[in-house]
């Protein structure tokens, strides 16, 4: 069995603003360890899969970016998208080109930021995953976390108590993808016990996905059949860059998954984080006792609750509660906690009033 794996790396995580920022987003920060989260994406997966058989897709900003951070991975495996067309063109673009160098190979898409903490648990599932693949051609496995709090802002996907036994693992047909839930929505899902968080990790035969984008996307899948018949006679990234404007804008997620009947999860537990905005640094960081996440020159009096970073010059806080507050070099953000998921808001105002030098 060949197994491949597809690396998204083309986000600008709008919502670590202003720490990520447009020509450093957060896959390429380290926000926790010692290593970038690409980089630690990269470790993870090379456990299992050989970098010769790791793709990066990711935009022009960035193909430098990873170059320098990842220099042992071929440099022709960076798979370069000229405009943002969501994961399903992403996902599409990838495949043809591995189908061509790794025909019949098991494919794991996954994005690039995110955090596993129990990394021999993260690749055992991935074996477990690929032979339900190898052994089931027209399968699409996708990994769901169990939950363990009423999660609001995840995607989460419902099993049916049908189930395989693969490797000792319980491997459970999906019923249906449902959209991030609200609170009380959310504490059903938790209470049900057979609901997961999306993870936004796949594992499918390259030449599976190919036939269902034929069936469910056909638009997609004609492009990709221009593209694959001008890969003989043209450099690749320049066949890309021309069609690739054609495509749809559609998530993964919208144009196959929710349409497909063969499709199964398995529940997981192992320390998995999308590290989605500056709270998730509660989850993963070391917090003091008086539930503060606080990093570089800081003096807190009285401050609970709150994330505080600095980039060099003291910040000092009195009777603070449930703030962010971190400084840059040229942008000090002070949120509080609970809008966090917002930030989003803020990019949008920067943009409005055409001060993109912070973005």
């Amino acid at each position: 069995m060949i197994m491949t794996a597809v690396i998204m790396a083309g986000g600008k995580g709008e919502r670590f603003w202003p720490k990520s920022r447009t020509n450093l987003p957060k896959q390429f920060l380290n926000i926790s360890g010692n290593k970038s989260m690409i980089q630690q994406t990269i470790a993870r997966l090379e456990k299992l899969i050989d970098i010769r058989q790791i793709f990066v897709v990711t935009n022009e900003l960035y193909a430098e970016l990873i170059h320098a951070q990842i220099p042992h991975l071929p440099f022709e495996n960076i798979i370069i998208e000229p405009v943002g067309r969501n994961t399903a063109p992403c996902v599409g673009v990838a495949s043809l080109i591995i189908e061509e160098k790794f025909p019949d190979s098991t494919m794991v898409v996954l994005p690039s930021d995110h955090i596993v903490e129990n990394e021999e648990r993260f690749v055992s599932i991935l074996i477990t995953a690929a032979k339900v693949c190898e052994e089931r051609s027209d399968a699409l496995v996708t990994l769901g976390i169990t939950p363990n709090y009423p999660e609001t802002g995840y995607g989460y996907i419902e099993s049916t108590d049908r189930k395989l036994v693969v490797n000792q693992m319980d491997v459970l047909e999906v019923n249906q993808f449902v959209e991030k839930p609200d609170i009380n929505k959310a504490k059903q899902y938790l209470a049900a016990g057979n609901y997961y968080w999306n993870s936004g990790i796949f594992i499918w035969k390259t030449a599976t996905i190919r036939r269902y984008i034929k069936e469910f996307m056909p638009e997609m899948h004609d492009i990709l059949e221009t593209m694959k018949s001008a890969f003989r006679s043209h450099d690749k990234n320049e066949i890309i860059k021309m069609e690739f404007h054609r495509m749809p804008d559609q998530s993964i997620d919208y144009g196959i998954m929710e349409k497909v009947n063969n499709i199964y999860v398995i529940p997981c537990i192992f320390g998995w984080d999308d590290v989605g905005s500056w709270t998730a640094l509660e989850r993963i960081s070391e917090v003091d006792s008086n539930g503060n996440v606080i990093k570089g020159n800081v003096l807190s009096i009285d401050t609970k609750g709150s994330i505080i970073e600095s980039n060099g010059k003291l910040i000092a806080t009195l009777g603070l509660e449930d703030l962010i507050i971190i400084d840059t070099e040229d942008v000090t953000l002070i949120c509080s906690k609970h809008r966090a998921q917002e930030i989003k808001s803020i990019i949008k105002e920067l943009r409005n009033q055409k001060l993109e030098q912070y973005l």
